[in-house]
């Protein structure tokens, strides 16, 4: 992959994950605050990924984003001290070795 669809697919899964984060926040209480940073990520996700599906193929790059998106969730889970089980673990772990081997 080229370093500019890398940046892209950065943005993309970024937007993703902090509309997912809103989401999470908005959980207790819906505010605009909240609502205006779904809106955000998911813009942002969409001007990141379009632009990289014009010239790459949508499998890599889904896996991509969804598996970036997926740790920056995680993280962000552990960061606010949500327990993840060795079962969560392992599945993060699959979802980067899949992220490897899709797109080496």
């Amino acid at each position: 992959m080229q370093p500019a669809n890398l940046i892209l697919i950065l943005v993309a899964a970024f937007g993703y994950s902090a509309a997912t984060i809103r989401m999470k926040m908005g959980s207790s209480a819906l505010t605009g605050l909240a609502v205006l940073g779904m809106a955000i990520g998911l813009a942002a996700a969409v001007f990141g990924e379009m632009p990289v599906l014009r010239g790459t193929n949508l499998g890599p790059v889904y896996i991509a984003i969804i598996g970036v998106e997926s740790l920056i969730v995680m993280l962000y889970a552990w960061y606010i001290g949500e327990a993840m089980t060795l079962r969560q673990i392992g599945g993060a772990g699959l979802v980067v070795v899949g992220l490897m081997m899709v797109n080496h």
